[in-house]
């Protein structure tokens, strides 16, 4: 075995996979992470506490992180649209008026309780838009090194 081939063993599993399971990888982690923001984001929101915003935005900004480092600024793109359309999506509601991502509140009440929509909606564009500015080189998985005891030794 070859040490390319060892070192390509050592990266995560979805690096090692061909290119049309790196994009399915990244298009349902970036489907996944919108979906499971937008039911997060409002957590804590009523008490002005919006942890739930917080956990929303590491989420997705991991799952960005990722999509990045496995495919560059096309993977980084592909999880920008598969987020978007899942939370803009069910921002919009269905047929009987419901939606998850409530906005527009004129009455009074906590800022968060009131902005958490918008926040999240227009937030998980800005937090996938700053990853793309971001150096190339933070994006990089370095190479592990192999120090299993069956490798022979350099005499």
């Amino acid at each position: 075995m070859s040490s390319d081939e060892r070192d390509r063993k050592l990266m995560p599993w979805s690096h090692r996979q061909n290119v049309f399971v790196q994009v399915s990888v990244t298009v349902l982690a970036g489907a996944g992470s919108g979906f499971v923001g937008t039911l997060a984001h409002r957590m804590g929101a009523s008490a002005n506490i919006p942890y739930g915003l917080v956990l929303a935005f590491v989420i997705l900004g991991l799952s960005a992180w990722c999509a990045r480092a496995r495919l560059g600024v096309s993977g980084l793109a592909l999880h920008l649209i598969a987020s978007s359309i899942v939370a803009w999506g069910l921002a919009i509601g269905g047929a009987a008026g419901d939606v998850l991502v409530p906005v527009g509140f004129t009455s009074a009440m906590p800022f968060f309780s009131r902005h958490a929509g918008y926040i999240w909606l227009y937030g998980l564009i800005a937090v996938q838009v700053v990853l793309l500015v971001l150096p190339r080189a933070w994006f990089v998985i370095p190479p592990r090194i192999d120090e299993s005891p069956d490798t022979p030794a350099d005499d």
